[in-house]
């Protein structure tokens, strides 16, 4: 796959600006863990936080799922189930702008040859969550841990 931007950065906070974006976060579970990458763009950079992206016109859930894994961790991941969605209210501290909704769904892999892609600085397995995360969530995965940990 590859990566796919369909819009520049001038008219994605042109779009962002005026209408909600829908993105999907993966929960990854590998049997060492807990999967988060450190974002290496403008916007929470220098913080651990869950691989995911927008979904585009057009792509069911599923494939932006399998897309999002491949781009941004280099793997394939099984989907088991959506955990819930998170908002981010801190978006517009952090860009100026947006309203991003993003449904979580809890996915396993067994690889953990992980390769980041530009938007990250590298790629992690944690026990624990670490506290540099995004504030979102961090308060989302806290609310669903025992159900991450016993499946």
């Amino acid at each position: 796959m590859t990566n796919r931007k369909p819009f520049s950065s001038e008219e994605f906070k042109e779009i962002y600006s005026k209408v909600p974006r829908l993105c999907v976060d993966l929960v990854v579970k590998t049997p060492e863990g807990l999967v988060l990458s450190l974002r290496n763009l403008p916007s929470w950079r220098g913080k651990w936080h869950l691989p995911g992206g927008t979904v585009l016109c057009g792509e069911r859930i599923v494939d932006t799922i399998k897309r999002v894994a491949q781009e941004e961790l280099g793997i394939s991941v099984e989907i088991q189930k959506m955990l819930g969605y998170i908002e981010f209210p801190s978006e517009k501290k952090e860009r100026g702008f947006g309203h991003t909704v993003s449904m979580a769904f809890l996915c396993f892999a067994d690889k953990t040859g992980f390769k980041p892609n530009e938007e990250s600085s590298k790629i992690e397995v944690f026990k624990d969550l670490p506290p540099n995360l995004i504030e979102e969530q961090h308060k989302f995965l806290e609310s669903v841990w025992l159900e991450i940990e016993l499946s």
